[in-house]
């Protein structure tokens, strides 16, 4: 089972051709790796992912794995509101020789619970590799409830879920009724400690894109039960937590990592660059954090 701290990675994009930026790809897997990272997800929301297209999204996932060379395990991003792409994607990433996949809701076109447990099955179905669930209301006007996700853990390579709607009852549900080796992952960084101290698996974090050592200390004193670790390294990550969603996710954490000098705030339309009256705020997270 893949646990801990799981950088939901940027991709980095040239400055003026918004064009992907390999080499500062390969450089940001490599320090992610050596920051204590503990896996990879590769072209999720925070990559990018709705404004790539099928072969560089394919390409981004066949990068960080060749990057990553075993070291840690890459988790490929490969959902979409079609389920036939969902399969190209995630057939794809199994070729390219990812760990696992992490297949969003589909968005926008608003599937019944029924239509959401017959997609996800007929992935499983089409391709063999670990697949993690993905629900993300608040991006994609599509909750999965707990009772679908129950009836999906009983598919055997359906192996666990990023649960970001932040509702840590929900979760609990998730965690104590699904089987024991159906990993229960938070998608949301700010109350990812509490869900893993009630026996959650790990975090699906935006923040570890700037503070990865701190996440990966923070993750793995909440995996151990150590609350009062977990809390005070948790106190120092809260402002990042709460300060990178100022603007729609990726656009404040790629302009903060462009200021840590780990690639260009680069960021393809609709997404716009971060506007100038959260500077400051968003620094001053980083501050706290002691990340400048």
């Amino acid at each position: 089972m893949i646990t801990g701290s799981i950088v939901a990675l940027l991709t980095p994009m040239q400055a003026e051709s918004k064009e992907v930026d390999w080499a500062a790809l390969k450089k940001l897997v490599d320090w992610h790796i050596e920051q204590g990272t503990d896996s990879i997800v590769a072209v999720g929301t925070t990559g990018e992912s709705a404004t790539l297209s099928v072969s560089e999204h394919a390409e981004v996932i066949r990068v960080v794995v060749q990057q990553a060379a075993g070291r840690i395990p890459i988790i490929a991003g490969t959902g979409a509101n079609s389920t036939r792409e969902a399969i190209v994607l995630t057939r794809s990433a199994a070729e390219a020789g990812a760990d696992a996949c992490l297949s969003v809701t589909p968005y926008y076109n608003k599937p019944t619970q029924e239509g959401l447990y017959l997609h996800y099955k007929a992935i499983a179905e089409a391709v063999a590799i670990d697949q993690i669930l993905y629900n993300v209301p608040g991006r994609t006007a599509c909750d999965m409830l707990p009772d679908t996700v129950l009836r999906l853990s009983a598919i055997d390579n359906i192996i666990g879920i990023k649960e970001a709607t932040g509702d840590l009852q929900r979760a609990g549900t998730l965690i104590a009724e699904s089987p024991e080796d159906f990993a229960i992952y938070s998608g949301d960084d700010a109350t990812a400690r509490e869900l893993m101290l009630m026996g959650g698996h790990g975090d699906i974090s935006v923040t570890a894109n700037i503070a990865p050592r701190l996440m990966a200390q923070m993750c793995a004193a909440a995996l151990d039960g150590d609350n009062e670790k977990a809390l005070l390294l948790d106190s120092t990550l809260a402002p990042l937590h709460r300060d990178l969603f100022v603007e729609a996710n990726p656009i404040p954490v790629k302009w903060a990592a462009a200021e840590l000098g780990l690639m260009s705030n680069s960021l393809r339309l609709p997404m716009t660059e971060l506007s100038e009256q959260h500077h400051e705020r968003v620094r001053a997270a980083m501050r706290s954090a002691g990340l400048l």
